[in-house]
C-alpha cells in the first residue's frame, strides 16, 4: 500500500460509513437523484452530468468529459458530495488532499502515482482537492501537467471567488461550476431523509414541526450545518430518554416510539449559527460592500444587520471604522459634515477602548450616517479635478498667484496684481484662480441636501464674484 492509499478508494471498493462517522458523512448522495439542489448544473448532457455518468473505464466517450472542474460555492452546497459521485459513479479511483495540509511534494507524488496507475493498467484517478483557494501559486502550478494530459481528473472545490484565489493557467483549463445555496426545501428534505434512512437516525426520533423550522433557520441553506445540528440535537433527545428510563421517580417513556426532538432540546444542543463570513474572502468583500451601499442608501436597518455580520464573524473593528470614515466623506460629505466628526470619533474611540463595547460606537456612527442627508459632491469634484489632471489639463500657475517670497521672484512679475481676499467686501477678491486653461470649470456642484443646500446658495454668491474677474491674457 502506497502512501495514498489511505485516502483513496475506487466505486468497488468504497468502504461504507461506520455508524460511527458524523450524519453528514453517512447521508452523503448515492447517486446524482440524491443530490439536493443544483439543477442547473445536473439537467441531462450538462458537462457535469456527464462527467459523473461517463461510460466505464476505458471508454472513449469518457474523453468527452471534462477533464479539471472547480466547483465554486457557499459551504454545505455539495461540493465534496459531487467529487464522490464523479469517483463512485465512473468507477475511477478517488483521492482527496486537503489545501490546508498538503504541501507541492505531496501533489506530485498523488500525480505521479495517478500517472503510473493510468499507464499500467488504465487506472483513472479523480483527484479532488478542498480549498484550492489556499494552495500556493507553486502548489497550484503544480497541477497544470496533470490537468494538460489528463493524467486525472481534477476535482478543486473553494467557498472563494475563484477569479481572485485560483491561477489563471488552472482556471483556463478548467470548467468553472458555481453551486448555489441550498433552498429550504431542499434542506428540510435532506433532514427528513435523515430522520427516516437507515443510514442516519433510522426513525429513532420524531422531529417536531417547531423544532423543525428552527433547524432550517439555524442552517441557512447549509446541509452539512443543518445534519450537524440534526445530530447534535437527536442525542440530546436520545440521552435525556435514556436518563428518563434510569429514573425510576421519572415517568418512562413509551418503549415504541422515537424519542422527541422539540424546541427546546435543538436549542439546547446549538446556541446560534455560526456565521458564514470568510475575512479573506469572497464572502468578506460582499459583506463589506452591502453595508457601505445600505449606508449610502440611507437603510439603517439593513446597515446594522451588515455591521452585525461582520461583528459577529470576527472581523478587525479597525476595519470597520477605516470604512465608516471613508463613507463619511464619500457618501454624506457636506449634506451634513458632522459626520466625518463622528466617523472620526468613532475610529479613535474604537482603538481605545476595543471589542465588546466598541460595537456600540460602530452602532452609534452607523447609525448617524446611514440617517444622515447624502452627498456625494465632494467626492465627483475631486474625481473630476483628478481626471482633468491626468489628462494634462494644467496650464501654469498664474502670475499672481505665484510664490513671491524668494529673491528675484518680484522681477519675474510672480505675485504682482494680486488682491488680498480679507481686503474686499465678503472676503471675496474678485480675481482669476483658476490656470488659464481651465478657467470657468466647475468641479464642485453643490447638491439640495441637508446643509448643502447653504453651502450651495453661498457658493452662487462667490462664484458671482470671482466671475466678475477680468478675462486670462
Amino acid at each position: 500500500m502506497d502512501l495514498f492509499d489511505a485516502v483513496s478508494s475506487t466505486a468497488q471498493g468504497t468502504p461504507a460509513p461506520t455508524a460511527g462517522a458524523p450524519l453528514a458523512v453517512r447521508m452523503r448522495p448515492r447517486t446524482l437523484d440524491e443530490v439536493a439542489g443544483q439543477g442547473h448544473l445536473l439537467v441531462p448532457g450538462s458537462p457535469l452530468r456527464r462527467l459523473v455518468e461517463g461510460g466505464s473505464p476505458g471508454d472513449t466517450t469518457r474523453r468527452a468529459a471534462p477533464s479539471s472542474v472547480v466547483l465554486w460555492g457557499p459551504p454545505g452546497t455539495g461540493k465534496t458530495t459531487l467529487a464522490y459521485l464523479v469517483a463512485t459513479a465512473s468507477g475511477r479511483r478517488f483521492v482527496e488532499l486537503s489545501a490546508v495540509t498538503a504541501g507541492v511534494k505531496d501533489v506530485r507524488q498523488v500525480v505521479e502515482d495517478a500517472r503510473r496507475r493510468l499507464t499500467a493498467d488504465g487506472t483513472e484517478t479523480v483527484l479532488f482537492i478542498d480549498e484550492v483557494h489556499r494552495f500556493t501559486k507553486a502548489q497550484q502550478d503544480a497541477l497544470l501537467p496533470s490537468v494538460e494530459n489528463r493524467w486525472v481528473t481534477l476535482v478543486a472545490a473553494t467557498t472563494e471567488n475563484p477569479s481572485f484565489s485560483v491561477n489563471s493557467p488552472l482556471l483556463s483549463r478548467s470548467l468553472l461550476l458555481t453551486l448555489q445555496p441550498l433552498g429550504t426545501e431542499d434542506v428540510r428534505a435532506l433532514v427528513r431523509r435523515a430522520v427516516a434512512d437507515d443510514r442516519g437516525l433510522g426513525g429513532a426520533v420524531r422531529l417536531t414541526e417547531e423544532a423543525e423550522e428552527h433547524l432550517l433557520r439555524l442552517a441557512g441553506g447549509d446541509a452539512r450545518k443543518a445534519l450537524t445540528i440534526l445530530e447534535a440535537a437527536a442525542g440530546a433527545a436520545l440521552e435525556d430518554r435514556a436518563a428518563r428510563l434510569a429514573d425510576p421517580d421519572a415517568e418512562p417513556p413509551d418503549p415504541d416510539e422515537p424519542a422527541e426532538v422539540d424546541l427546546a432540546t435543538t436549542e439546547r444542543a446549538i446556541d446560534v449559527a455560526a456565521v458564514r463570513y470568510d475575512r479573506d474572502g469572497d464572502q468578506h468583500y460582499d459583506v463589506i460592500s452591502a453595508f457601505i451601499k445600505s449606508v449610502r442608501g440611507s437603510d439603517v436597518d439593513a446597515s446594522l444587520h451588515y455591521l452585525a455580520r461582520m461583528i459577529a464573524a470576527g472581523e478587525d473593528p479597525r476595519f470597520i471604522a477605516r470604512r465608516i470614515v471613508i463613507s463619511a466623506s464619500e457618501d454624506v460629505g457636506m449634506a451634513d459634515p458632522s459626520a466625518l466628526q463622528t466617523a472620526v470619533a468613532a475610529a479613535q474611540a474604537v482603538a481605545l477602548i476595543g471589542m465588546p463595547e466598541a460595537r456600540i460606537i460602530l452602532a452609534e456612527a452607523v447609525v448617524h450616517l446611514a440617517t444622515a442627508p447624502k452627498s456625494n459632491a465632494a467626492y465627483n469634484g475631486i474625481n473630476a479635478a483628478l481626471a482633468d489632471v491626468r489628462a494634462g489639463r494644467l496650464g501654469p500657475v498664474p502670475a499672481h498667484l505665484r510664490d513671491a517670497h524668494y529673491a528675484g521672484a518680484k522681477a519675474l512679475g510672480h505675485g504682482a496684481g494680486y488682491l488680498y481676499a480679507h481686503d474686499h467686501p465678503h472676503g471675496v477678491a474678485a480675481q482669476q484662480y483658476l490656470p488659464d486653461d481651465l478657467v470657468g470649470t466647475r468641479y464642485y456642484a453643490p447638491t439640495e441636501n441637508g446643509y448643502e443646500r447653504q453651502v450651495g446658495e453661498r457658493l452662487g454668491r462667490i462664484r458671482s464674484v470671482l466671475d466678475q474677474a477680468p478675462e486670462p491674457g
